[in-house]
């Protein structure tokens, strides 16, 4: 996917919290082994995904995901850069099926669909 966006074959955006999220999650230890592995860091790897992503101001929306509300800041960035998917592996979120007419799909599916 991050290939894709080099490419300009998609755009990805983000928010300032789904940043410090990912550096967040990426600092826990079962990333340690595979961040290492490829030479590279959390801060390094949010830094590039960074330098990819347009960065959005979330648009406020009413909460959505009682199981896990961080998951609405997702959401709430999808709405704000008028996404066409909203692509994650969270479960929660891929129960949705879809959001404000934004289908939330898997990086897998749109690879696929990419592909196609």
């Amino acid at each position: 996917m991050l290939d894709a966006a080099r490419t300009g074959a998609i755009t990805l955006s983000t928010s300032a919290s789904l940043l410090a999220e990912l550096a967040e999650v990426l600092q826990r230890p079962k990333f340690a082994q595979r961040l290492a592995r490829a030479n590279v860091t959390p801060h390094t790897l949010v830094f590039g995904y960074a330098a990819l992503a347009r960065l959005v101001v979330p648009a406020p929306i009413e909460p959505v995901v009682a199981a896990d509300p961080d998951d609405d800041a997702v959401l709430a960035c999808a709405v704000a850069a008028q996404a066409e998917v909203i692509v994650s592996g969270d479960s929660d979120l891929l129960a949705l099926e879809s959001y404000e007419g934004i289908p939330i799909i898997t990086a897998a599916q749109l690879m696929a669909r990419i592909a196609s």
